[in-house]
């Protein structure tokens, strides 16, 4: 993932909120709250997680899929933009 040096800080925040909505599932199982609201954090730490993946998974298509070394063409470009809508629409 050398690509992404530049995005690493903003990536690494990313997994430690993540971290921390984990704990917060925890910390809750562990107080016995109610179950509605220890759905409503697992929601959230799963929609977290879907959206780093997403990101990811959207660096890796525009740098590893579409050839940098050369200027993709107008179609490879739409055709890269449509997989990743369809990526982060699955990911919602």
């Amino acid at each position: 993932m050398s690509h992404e040096i530049k995005d690493k800080p903003k990536l690494i925040n990313r997994v430690k909120r993540i971290r921390g909505q984990l704990a917060a599932v925890e910390k809750a199982l562990e107080s016995d709250q109610e179950c509605a609201s220890i759905l409503q954090t697992i929601a959230a730490c799963r929609g977290a997680i879907n959206g780093l993946m997403a990101e990811i998974m959207e660096d890796q298509i525009r740098c590893h899929v579409l050839d940098q070394d050369e200027k993709p063409s107008a179609e490879q470009s739409k055709a890269a933009q449509m997989l990743v809508d369809i990526v982060k629409a699955y990911l919602k």
